[in-house]
């Protein structure tokens, strides 16, 4: 696979991944089933020439079960980055979930460059919110990447 391709498939496994937690927040819907239902049905198949599905699913995986795994984690880390008086509960659900995914890439996938991180959540952000929102994913992810990569 080209750097392109992989940059791209890692793109759209980023908003599905992003998705797919917002799914399971709404649903309630348990890991096991909900990847299930992404590899079956959102994220595409392979191609029988060997070619690879729109979305990298390992990497999707890693987003969604890490994030299932460290919750308690990643919301600690961006609750202590909201302004005084707001929780992580106070934010929308989609805006959780970009905030939840982008914080867990930077804590566990040391792989992947800061400003990469940043950069594809922010991308992530334009597909639900306008320009202010997403320059509040950007700061705040910003403030947790310089905790957690020192």
């Amino acid at each position: 696979m080209t750097q392109s391709a992989r940059s791209k498939s890692r793109s759209a496994a980023r908003l599905a991944a992003v998705q797919a937690l917002y799914q399971q927040e709404m649903e309630k819907t348990p890991l096991r089933p909900l990847l299930h239902e992404f590899h079956q049905h959102r994220l595409g198949a392979v191609i029988e020439d060997v070619e690879y599905a729109d979305a990298e699913i390992d990497f999707f995986d890693d987003l969604v079960t890490g994030v299932d795994a460290r919750r308690a984690e990643i919301d600690r880390l961006v609750s202590e980055k909201l302004a005084q008086g707001w929780s992580l509960e106070r934010l929308d659900r989609p805006m959780r979930q970009i905030l939840r995914a982008g914080a867990y890439e930077l804590l566990a996938r040391a792989d992947v460059a800061v400003g990469s991180v940043i950069s594809e959540y922010v991308d992530v952000a334009h597909a639900f919110y306008d320009k202010r929102e997403t320059a509040f994913v950007n700061g705040l992810l910003d403030a947790v990447a310089k905790d957690v990569r020192k």
